[in-house]
């Protein structure tokens, strides 16, 4: 009793109509069924994707009001990153997952759906006594959906098993409610774990937003974890830096993770970059000066800077040149308008030269 509780999704999905484009879009069935009491719960969501997953239990633990002692899963992606048959690799947000309500993971055997006959019968249910009664249903959101699914479930869960008196919700409430464990105090905070390298100017790129890290670090692979205000960086296991979450395009550096001298962990340096834009051409090394220059530190311009290396070792570095003077003439600075001139060749085009301005021209106020 309260020890098990297996979880997987139905085969077959449910249509949802968006009104104003006529766009279908299919809805995923999760289910989850404790195994002594075969009390159920299920539910739509818009993906099998691990915020999707995630957000299943959590509400699944609410609707049963505990926790059990194991989870039985099967071996989605979001569950489990490399199947085993002895020993399984969890996902690493679905294992902190756990550690947070304090239930260890079981994943099924790949290829043994006996491992999880529980889910399986439950799935089959559902797909009977709650999908097959809403298939000549019209939805036009998922919180309509899952409102008739709820409806239907309580029915469910309080009819009575074949040739007995008692339901699934009696059972629930006489042997497996009494022995679950409360719910912690705080509910678990989604978080999404990767890995990434620091570049030379030892920020992490995430989701073209930049934060450092220990310069000392550069070069190695760190874990970083993602909540909505959060980014915690560890390297072995030990939080080495955090920054509030911000918008794209945005550096965070933290004072502390600067080096004294750049050169003292890596080659590269503003004088070298310019050095060697300079041996390019003037129009080079003036948009180089700026890539170092309009930063709120010079080495955050070394992305940009090894970004105009390698345009050169790709295009050459005549047409690199050609591009950084129409660049400057127009003027767009950043990296992405330089490859982008080099790509489309306009490099290769004569400049377009704006006329000479009046002398002659007439004061007023809608004249600049």
């Amino acid at each position: 009793a309260g020890e098990k509780l297996f979880i997987d999704y139905c085969g077959p999905t449910v249509p949802i109509i968006n009104q104003a484009t006529g766009e279908e879009r299919r809805a995923q069935v999760f289910v989850a069924v404790l195994g002594a009491s075969s009390y159920t719960y299920a539910e739509a969501t818009w993906s099998q994707a691990l915020p999707d997953w995630i957000a299943s239990h959590q509400r699944t633990f609410q609707f049963l009001g505990g926790v059990p002692e194991l989870l039985v899963p099967d071996n989605l992606k979001s569950a489990v990153t490399r199947a085993c048959r002895y020993e399984s690799q969890l996902n690493t947000t679905y294992a902190e997952m756990a550690r947070h309500y304090q239930v260890a993971v079981l994943p099924a055997r790949p290829y043994k759906p006996k491992d999880k006959a529980k889910a399986e019968a439950a799935v089959l249910l559902v797909e009977r006594w709650i999908l097959a009664r809403l298939r000549h249903h019209t939805f036009f959101t998922l919180a309509s959906l899952n409102q008739a699914i709820r409806e239907l479930l309580e029915d469910l869960n309080r009819r009575p098993f074949q040739g007995r008196e008692e339901s699934r919700r009696d059972l629930f409430q006489a042997i497996d409610r009494p022995v679950m464990r409360l719910l912690p105090e705080t509910p678990y905070e989604y978080a999404e774990w990767r890995k990434a390298r620091p570049g030379i100017d030892y920020h992490l790129d995430l989701d073209k937003r930049f934060y450092s890290v220990p310069h000392s670090l550069v070069g190695q692979v760190l874990e970083v974890r993602l909540t909505h205000a959060m980014v915690e960086v560890f390297h072995k296991g030990h939080r080495v830096a955090a920054h509030p979450r911000h918008a794209p395009g945005r550096f965070s550096t933290l004072a502390e993770h600067m080096p004294k001298r750049h050169q003292a962990h890596r080659d590269w340096s503003p004088s070298r970059f310019l050095d060697w834009a300079k041996d390019i051409g003037v129009a080079t090394l003036e948009m180089t000066q700026r890539q170092l220059q309009d930063r709120p530190h010079p080495e955050h311009g070394y992305r940009a800077c090894l970004g105009l290396l390698q345009l050169s070792r790709r295009y050459g570095k005549d047409r690199l040149e050609q591009a950084c003077a129409h660049a400057l003439a127009i003027p767009a600075t950043r990296y992405a308008s330089i490859a982008s001139i080099l790509k489309q060749g306009l490099d290769q085009q004569p400049m377009l030269t704006l006329p000479e301005a009046l002398d002659d021209l007439p004061p007023h106020t809608n004249v600049r």
